[in-house]
């Protein structure tokens, strides 16, 4: 609600300089108020002329102006039950923590150990009985005194001792030939797994480095560069990235685990996310409301476009051996399902971005010309709005084709055909998987858009009363005194 009370330049004409900080300082709870008249030829978007030497210094830093009472009020009637529904999903869907499981020992799904390189020493290849591999073109006759056979010869042996689990203390060796992609140092930390069948010499062979220390410097970075950039709103924006990945470990992925629809998981725990993230990050306002429901529309539309070409494309989803191994330790889930969800899980976080853009530019606009109807604000929005499509879906796909980059590489070797390629599955899925989101992206712009500018201005139109308004009339009335 706004205050019907005029400014304090509209009851006395403003004589040479002055600093405007009396009830124009409201205009922190009304959004920002662009009125920098500097008197006849002054500069800055203000009034006009005739405003003498006075101007105002209320840049508006504060929060979007809120709406009228009524319409808050339809707004709560939709989002609401909305998100009762979601409360609901999660309370029904709630796993209670993933299924009990048996590593089977194969890929992934192995149990593991944390350990570290004690020594490292240089060894005869023929001696521990380790050959490297050799390409083709490599395996030819070579004289004993070539250089690289002799280098070939020496492999590293490392003995590596077990740091957790029952074994701790128990050290085992490992071989490195020459061509191997990884090679080791004393004292790093490494991964190792275990097979508690194997005979005991060979139960722990070395799975991966231990990247912990690393991964958690980067992680800090992040975090410092987001707080002193984003202040308060970093430190919310890292709130809700936390809260997000506790709704996907806690919730999404046990709940699939269990045997739930993985499209339904998806939608509610998607849901949940994105109310806790846009509201958490960009205050409960009705200008965030109008995101939510912008973001709501485009998921669904995501959903059900996901949901027709994963049909009629006939993909399975089963695509990988990661895939291969979820669905033969748990053949209940439902592979195309999953892929489904993983559409709109992938897509939710840029629609945010575009929704929340798109809603506050919206805002902006109506805040800069209080007079501007909802054709022109959805014009000029959508101006900004085709900018933005041209970005996001660029990304998008550039961040598909990257994740993709060896895949690609293979059918190039293969000499592939375009058409082959993109209609193998494993090509198809991510073709379906980026374009299905690029549409609802490029849907969530006008949608959102004219949602927000039919708030605004059904709001600000019918009461008449917005703060630049009053701030002109204000103005006019100042002008008119001085010239009597």
């Amino acid at each position: 609600m706004t205050s019907n009370e005029p400014p304090h330049s509209a009851h006395h004409p403003v004589h040479g300089p002055a600093h405007a900080h009396g009830p124009d300082q409201e205009q922190g709870r009304h959004g920002p108020d662009l009125t920098h008249g500097h008197g006849p030829g002054g500069h800055g978007p203000g009034p006009g002329p005739g405003l003498g030497h006075g101007h105002s210094h209320s840049h508006g830093h504060g929060p979007a102006a809120p709406v009228s009472r009524h319409l808050r009020k339809v707004i709560a009637a939709v989002l609401i039950p909305f998100a009762a529904a979601v409360l609901a999903g999660l309370v029904v869907l709630w796993p209670g923590g993933a299924p009990g499981h048996k590593p089977s020992g194969v890929g992934f799904d192995q149990q593991t150990e944390k350990a570290k390189v004690v020594k490292v020493e240089e060894v005869n290849c023929a001696d521990v009985h380790a050959q490297q591999q050799q390409q083709p073109s490599q395996q030819q006759p070579s004289s004993p005194a070539d250089p690289r056979q002799r280098q070939a010869q020496h492999c590293e042996r490392a003995i590596i001792e077990v740091t957790t689990g029952k074994d701790t203390g128990r050290r085992f060796e490992s071989i490195v030939t020459p061509d191997a992609t990884r090679h080791y140092t004393a004292g790093q930390g490494v991964v190792v797994a275990y097979a508690p069948k194997a005979p005991k010499d060979l139960q722990y062979s070395v799975a991966d480095v231990d990247r912990t220390f690393p991964m958690w410097v980067l992680a800090a970075i992040f975090a410092a560069a987001v707080v002193v950039v984003g202040r308060l709103r970093g430190v919310l924006a890292l709130v809700a990235l936390v809260v997000s990945f506790a709704v996907l470990t806690l919730f999404i992925l046990p709940a699939i685990l269990q045997g739930s629809n993985p499209l339904v998981v998806a939608i509610v725990g998607g849901s949940a996310i994105m109310l806790v993230a846009l509201y958490m990050c960009h205050g409960l306002t009705a200008r965030t409301s109008v995101a939510v429901l912008g973001t709501l529309v485009s998921l669904l539309l995501i959903g059900l476009l996901g949901s027709l070409f994963i049909g009629w494309a006939l993909l399975t989803g089963n695509t990988d051996d990661q895939t291969g191994l979820v669905h033969g330790l748990y053949p209940d889930i439902e592979i195309r399902g999953l892929l489904l969800a993983g559409i709109i899980i992938g897509s939710l976080g840029v629609l945010d971005d575009v929704t929340v853009t798109q809603t506050a530019a919206v805002w902006e606009l109506k805040e800069a010309d209080p007079s501007a109807g909802w054709r022109k604000l959805y014009s000029s929005a959508m101006r900004i709005g085709r900018d933005h499509i041209a970005s996001v879906v660029n990304t998008l796909v550039l961040a598909y084709a990257g994740a993709a980059l060896p895949l690609l590489l293979l059918f190039s070797i293969a000499q592939s055909s375009v058409g082959t390629v993109a209609s193998s599955e494993v090509v198809a899925e991510e073709v379906v998987r980026t374009l299905v989101g690029s549409i609802g992206l490029v849907a969530s712009v006008p949608l959102t858009t004219l949602l927000a500018a039919l708030v605004v201005s059904a709001d600000r139109g019918a009461t008449g009363r917005s703060p630049g308004r009053r701030a002109g009339r204000g103005a006019g009335s100042g002008r008119r005194r001085r010239k009597r």
